[in-house]
Order: C-alpha cells, then sequence, then structure tokens
C-alpha cells in the first residue's frame, strides 16, 4: 500500500514488509526528508544466518577473543540447566544477522580494549539497539553508551527495578490511564495510554514527577527483562519492541502544560537516550483539529528516527489498528472486543504472556539460576579461556609496544652508526690533509 502522510507532514512508515512490519526486510535501511537513516523493524535483523561451509576456521586467539565477547552463556546454560531446547535459546537469545554480527563485534572490540564494557552490558542486542540508533557510528554510539551506563549508575536503576514500591500504583491509574494489554499480531507487547482522560492536577496529588519517571523506569526494565522474553517465548519468534497506541481524544493546547511538558520530555528523554530502538510503531488515535496545532508543538521534541514510526489517525482509524492486532487484544474503547472485566479495565489487567505462569516461571528459574551464579563445567571452561584470552591479549599488547620500541631503537642505532662513520671519515680526511702539509721549521 501507499505510504501514509497526514497534513502536519509527519513521517510515516509504509506498510509494506514482512506480516505488516512496515518495512521490507529485504531493505537494510531507507532514509527520511532529514537525511536520517530508518532502519527496518528491530526484529528484521534476526534472522537465522546462513551456514558458511567453505569458511575458514579463525586462530585460536581470534576464537577466544570472539567468544569472550559474545552474548554472554549465562542464558544459555541455564536453559540448558531446566531442559529446555536449542530453539528457546535462539528466541531468547536472538540469532544475528551475519553483517550486524560483524559491526556488533567490532563495537565489542572499541569498547573493551578500553576497558569500557561492563559484563552485565555485554549484550549483543543492547549493542545493536545503540548502533541502530546512532545509524552504526562507532563513535556516537560508544558516546550514549557510555551515556547509558553513567546513567544507570548514577541513577542506581538496577536498585530501582528491584527496591522501588509505587505505592500510589491504583491512585495513579485512575489519573492517568495507561497499561499494557496484550499482543499484536507478531506477538508484540501493546502499550496504551488515554491522555485524553489524564487529570494531571489529581496525578500531582497522588504522586510526584520524580515517583512517576521512577515508575516509568520500572516498567522499562520489566519490559526488557520479563515482557520481551515472554512475548518471544509465546510467538515462537524474538520479540524486542513494542506497539503503542495513544488516545488523544479530546486533547489540544490546553493540555501541555508546564507540568505535562516536564513529564514529557523527562520520559521522551529516558526513552530514547536509554532505552533506544524499542518502539516498533506508535498509532496516535482520535486526534482533532486540537491536537494537530499541539502536534506540531511536540514533534520538536521527538526524534526523527521516532517521528517515523508514527501514525497520527483522526477518528476512523479501526481499520489501520485491525491491521495489526487483533480484535480480542483490542480494549472496546478503541474498538476491539475486550473489557477485561475481571481485572476491573483492561488498562488494569496487565494482560499478556508475561502473565502466564509457565512461561514467568521459566523466566524466574533463568534469573534465579544466573543470580546464584551456578556455573556448569562448560561455563566454567568458557571462563578460563575467556582468562587465558584477555592474558593473551595483554601480552600480545605488550610484545607488540615491545616490538615498537625496539623498531625505534634499531632505526635510531642505525643514524647513529651512520653518524659515527662519517664522523670517522672527516676525522681521515683531517689526518690526512694533516699528514700532508710541510713540516714548519
Amino acid at each position: 500500500m501507499k505510504n501514509l502522510k497526514d497534513s502536519d507532514g509527519e513521517i510515516i512508515i509504509s506498510r509494506g514488509g514482512e506480516e505488516g512490519d512496515g518495512i521490507s526486510p529485504s531493505r537494510h535501511k531507507s532514509y527520511t526528508n532529514t537525511g536520517k537513516t530508518l532502519h527496518p523493524p528491530i526484529e528484521n535483523h534476526w534472522q537465522l544466518p546462513q551456514v558458511d561451509q567453505e569458511r575458514k576456521p579463525s586462530s585460536s586467539t581470534n576464537s577466544g577473543f570472539k567468544a569472550m565477547l559474545s552474548y554472554p552463556n549465562k542464558i544459555r546454560n541455564s536453559l540448558k540447566r531446566v531442559g529446555r531446547t536449542k530453539s528457546l535459546q535462539v528466541l531468547l537469545e536472538g540469532a544475528h544477522d551475519p553483517k550486524d554480527e560483524q559491526l556488533v563485534q567490532t563495537f565489542r572490540e572499541l569498547l573493551f580494549l578500553e576497558g569500557q564494557l561492563p559484563a552485565k552490558h555485554n549484550n549483543y542486542h543492547t549493542l545493536l539497539r545503540f548502533l541502530r540508533m546512532r545509524d552504526f557510528d562507532f563513535s556516537a554510539s560508544k558516546q550514549m553508551f557510555l551515556n547509558y551506563l553513567k546513567w544507570r549508575e548514577d541513577h542506581r536503576v538496577d536498585a530501582i527495578a528491584k527496591e522501588f514500591k509505587f505505592d500510589e500504583y491504583e491512585g495513579v491509574k485512575k489519573c492517568y490511564p495507561h497499561g499494557y494489554h496484550g499482543v499484536d499480531r507478531n506477538g508484540r507487547p501493546i502499550y496504551i495510554e488515554r491522555i485524553g482522560l489524564v487529570d494531571l492536577n489529581a496525578l500531582l496529588q497522588v504522586t510526584t514527577v520524580e515517583r512517576f519517571v521512577k515508575y516509568h523506569v520500572t516498567e522499562q526494565e520489566k519490559t526488557l527483562n520479563l515482557r520481551y522474553p515472554a512475548c518471544s517465548i509465546a510467538a515462537k519468534r524474538h520479540i524486542a519492541s513494542t506497539t503503542s497506541i495513544l488516545d488523544v481524544q479530546g486533547v489540544g493546547l490546553s493540555n501541555f502544560s508546564k507540568p505535562a511538558r516536564h513529564i514529557f520530555m523527562e520520559i521522551q528523554k529516558i526513552d530514547s537516550s536509554y532505552y533506544p530502538e524499542t518502539l516498533n510503531r506508535l498509532f496516535i488515535v482520535n486526534a482533532g483539529s486540537g491536537f494537530r496545532m499541539l502536534w506540531r508543538a511536540l514533534k520538536a521534541f521527538l526524534d526523527t528516527r521516532t517521528l517515523a514510526k508514527i501514525h497520527v489517525l483522526g477518528y476512523n482509524y479501526l481499520h489501520d489498528l485491525l491491521e495489526i492486532i487483533d480484535p480480542s487484544n483490542l480494549p472496546t474503547f478503541l474498538g476491539g472486543n475486550c473489557t477485561c472485566s475481571d481485572y476491573g479495565g483492561c488498562l488494569l489487567s496487565d494482560r499478556g504472556p508475561w502473565k502466564n505462569p509457565e512461561i514467568t516461571e521459566m523466566i524466574q528459574a533463568i534469573s534465579a539460576t544466573d543470580d546464584n551464579g551456578f556455573e556448569n563445567d562448560e561455563t566454567q571452561s568458557s571462563e578460563d579461556a575467556s582468562a587465558r584470552t584477555v592474558k593473551i591479549l595483554s601480552l600480545e599488547a605488550a610484545l607488540r609496544d615491545t616490538k615498537t620500541k625496539i623498531e625505534a631503537l634499531e632505526a635510531l642505532l642505525e643514524e647513529t652508526k651512520k653518524a659515527l662513520k662519517g664522523l670517522a671519515e672527516h676525522i681521515e680526511e683531517l689526518r690526512s690533509s694533516w699528514e700532508a702539509e710541510p713540516s714548519l721549521n
């Protein structure tokens, strides 16, 4: 189908491509009207690689280096311990596109050799997301990744995800209707907000901006560590992005007050800077004339790549949503069939594969195994090999440095020899000249 573009000029992804993903998987990237690169949906990069029968074995050093820097073995080994199949390993670990694999590997080596790659964040998909966000520019991607690590440390993100208690959760839900609800036709989690029903004054009486932002971070961490893995298992394909819907009925410029701008900008900064490439599509529905005026102002705060994933739709949006979402996963207030009456409403249910006891039990078992550090012999051998590789790399680096210094000394010695030889010849010329002169009586 043809590209969609509304009168305000936002960039819209075409509907071609695999299973309605928006961009044909055969296209590695396209370009927006600002010259920025728009990459295909991130899952399209995770196709099973072709087996190259003629590939030559690499040296033991390179093999060890790549094994050490590759995606951590813990999940794979944990899956073995709980008796899961290799197909499940592929779902959680993700098959890698060969071209991306090479780029990520180069990025790993750059970070590792500079001592800037913590083991916990040595994750293929995390590194790929930062590379994609900066169009595979290593320098820009490195700076963005280092900013991410510093932010996590400064704000104790790991501690927030585990320790932060958002006791005002129910009160916030009442004045800010939002939540995850089901999956789209590709198995991605669906996130919904009813912006038109937000009561900002009530929200700020129930919580603070700082606590709401912390809550948002915990939800992002939960999505990365629970929702995506659960969706991957349920869909039997790697899931790593979200389909979002914003219902903006009744929203206009008056809704964009100073507190609203502050919350919007804080969350936008966090999402774009520290959770890049996790949005698949964003559908803004029930957009009237008031919102379209507001949209012109909001676009200035959004990254070009994010803008390219946004569809601003009016009141006849249902056909667009049903193309990618089954009615059973769409709430009735958006034209679907679901009410989640047992939970008090769809946005209170947090419905999805992450609520399946069998799936969550498996994910919890993997997490518990990793946290307790139960390593099997294969993992230990891998770690031993990694340690040996580090020593080898250090020795090779020292050897290269020593060799460079020796070559410099040899060059200096050669120049000294030439200078001494020239001096000796000059002295000999002076002596011959002196002996040839007649004696003075």
